[in-house]
């Protein structure tokens, strides 16, 4: 039996597809469904069994599913949203529930692929390295970070541990089945929802002299990518260790080259209108993501990530442009 935890959000369900591709049928899917439309992500894929995430972390159903064999966990469930400000919310749904399936995994020694995120690194001025002995240097700038920061820290000084182990630091992902994040989705997202009503697309001026408008910088890294990565990871003869990993292309481009790839996938001509930024995130704004990606390129040397336009175009006119654009399995 595989798991995957917030299988139906928008990296859960891809990794969902992803075990579909390699023949994996029997996984037993973990989330919060509720109201909203995200049952639409799982729609297309294939899976033996659903459980609601508050049921399936209590003592009694992970110590029957665990006993009865697991293969593998992938572990996305969380509260993904940037701005949340209910730091006990948080910190239920990130970290403690994260340390109790972790602890479960150490126990009955199942490999887990957990999500960390870049938010981890704050402003950046610690770089964005992916080493374990930097880890206490950094300052995340939102509850969400900061939870993610906790949840790392804590794995490291597990003294028990599954003999396979991957904590994924996530930069700015974009891709197929993320409709559903609201304001939390891609800029890609936005941008074509944008262009459609309107044939233009704002983005938030810069505040820095430094960087121009729309030039502000960030590692975009597609989705099919991020479930490709950690597929290989847990998976897959490679030379890595276990531990923290970023998942990131390890280039740098700005929000207006994102967008301008955006209006061309489109066949659209660039409009962009620069707006001022919301007073909520002036304060803890990143200039500049661009994730380290020694470690992994090490692990798997011949690992290929897309470029920034072919990932765009690939999402733009196989996806948002479809009637039906949810990932389906084959």
């Amino acid at each position: 039996m595989y798991i995957v935890t917030g299988a139906a959000g928008f990296i859960g369900s891809c990794i969902v597809k992803k075990l579909n591709d390699q023949g994996i049928e029997n996984i037993l899917v973990v989330d919060r469904l509720e109201s909203d439309q995200k049952w639409l992500n799982l729609r297309g894929v294939k899976f033996q069994e659903y459980v609601h995430a508050d049921e399936f972390i209590l003592p009694d159903i992970l110590e029957s599913v665990f006993e009865e064999g697991v293969t593998q966990i992938y572990h996305m469930g969380a509260c993904s949203t940037t701005t949340e400000t209910n730091v006990d919310y948080i910190m239920k749904n990130n970290v403690e529930y994260s340390q109790i399936l972790y602890r479960y995994c150490a126990t009955y020694d199942v490999p887990i692929c957990y999500a960390s995120s870049a938010a981890t690194y704050g402003g950046g001025e610690h770089g964005f390295i992916d080493e374990e002995n930097d880890l206490e240097k950094l300052q995340p700038l939102n509850p969400y970070g900061w939870s993610k920061q906790l949840m790392d820290e804590w794995v490291i000084k597990q003294l028990k541990r599954p003999s396979k182990w991957y904590g994924v630091k996530f930069f700015n992902v974009y891709g197929a089945n993320e409709y559903h994040k609201g304001g939390q989705k891609s800029v890609v997202s936005h941008a074509f929802d944008q262009i459609t009503e309107s044939g233009v697309m704002k983005l938030f001026k810069s505040y820095q002299e430094e960087y121009k408008d729309g030039e502000q910088l960030r590692d975009f890294v597609y989705v099919k990518d991020i479930v490709d990565g950690m597929w290989d990871l847990m998976s897959t003869e490679h030379n890595g260790v276990n531990g923290i990993y970023n998942m990131g292309t390890g280039v740098a481009r700005s929000f207006k080259d994102l967008v301008e790839a955006t209006f061309k996938a489109m066949d659209q001509k660039s409009q962009i209108e620069y707006i001022e930024m919301p007073a909520n995130i002036k304060n803890q704004y990143q200039y500049f993501t661009q994730a380290k990606m020694e470690k992994f390129k090490f692990a798997l040397p011949n690992f290929k990530f897309h470029n920034l336009e072919d990932g765009v175009t690939d999402y733009v006119k196989n996806y948002l442009m479809q009637e039906n654009p949810f990932i389906r399995s084959r």
